[in-house]
């Protein structure tokens, strides 16, 4: 599968699942312009090693998705630099847990901004151009928890089931244009932030890396195996692809049998 000739957009694409994706994206030939947060070297590091994987052209924005106007100006800034938005990738997110009872109104109205809206005011963005074009790809990264529920993350279930239909309804909106519009839903993903979550589980319950590691994986999946960064990076490919032309309104499960009990 090549994207010879296309432009991506990643949101939350300086480390994680995002950066996978990216990199696939990269490796297949399209140019990517990157969001997230990260310092300037780590940002000409990332670039670097995207177009040393295939990329033609890269570039970075550092807009904060929570504001609807910084995500207006990304797009706007893709456009100029990279020529036009062909493949859009929804990623960014954040997540915090606690009791109904307990969870703070300002973290739940922030992973509501980032995890939810900030994928609306994206895609609207994005519809005009792609609709010009005939084509579009619209990839929204979702969750094991788009489709099934854990106590303690009311905002992080609702946001991802709400993304779940948005992306639905994108995609019958959008079926006569050219532009479809899927969901990937991981299950445990080994990034760095898990990782840290292990670290933090041996050090608390004194246990080994490997025990820390099966009792997470455990909880929720029957598969005891991460998925990696990059395995999510290559179904975000398929469906970026041409072969992928006819799949719309899908969520794709890569969950370790998580939403299979």
């Amino acid at each position: 599968m090549t994207l010879n000739g296309r432009v991506a957009l990643v949101t939350g694409a300086t480390s994680g699942i995002g950066l996978g994706i990216a990199t696939a994206l990269a490796e297949a030939g399209a140019a990517v312009m990157l969001n997230g947060f990260a310092a300037a070297a780590q940002v000409a590091a990332l670039r670097a090693d995207l177009a040393a994987r295939g990329a033609p052209a890269t570039g970075y924005c550092g807009a904060d998705v929570a504001h609807p106007h910084e995500i207006a100006a990304m797009v706007a800034q893709t456009c100029s630099e990279l020529g036009r938005i062909d493949i859009l990738v929804n990623n960014a997110g954040i997540q915090h847990t606690a009791p109904i009872a307990d969870f703070p109104d300002e973290k739940w109205d922030a992973i509501l901004a980032i995890n939810l809206s900030a994928a609306f005011h994206a895609t609207k963005a994005v519809i005009p151009g792609m609709k010009s074009r005939g084509f579009g790809r619209i990839i929204n990264i979702a969750s094991a928890h788009g489709l099934v529920a854990s106590a303690n993350k009311a905002a992080y279930v609702a946001a991802k089931h709400g993304l779940m239909g948005l992306t639905k309804v994108t995609a019958i909106e959008l079926a006569p244009h050219g532009i479809t519009c899927n969901a990937i839903c991981p299950g445990w993903v080994l990034t760095p932030l898990v990782q840290a979550q292990l670290d933090a589980r041996c050090q608390a319950e004194g246990i080994s890396a490997e025990e820390a590691r099966r009792l997470l994986l455990g909880e929720k999946q029957a598969m005891i195996t991460f998925t990696t960064p990059a395995q999510i990076g290559k179904l975000a490919l398929f469906l970026a692809s041409d072969d992928a032309a006819t799949m719309t309104g899908v969520p794709l499960s890569i969950d370790g049998g998580w939403t299979a009990q």
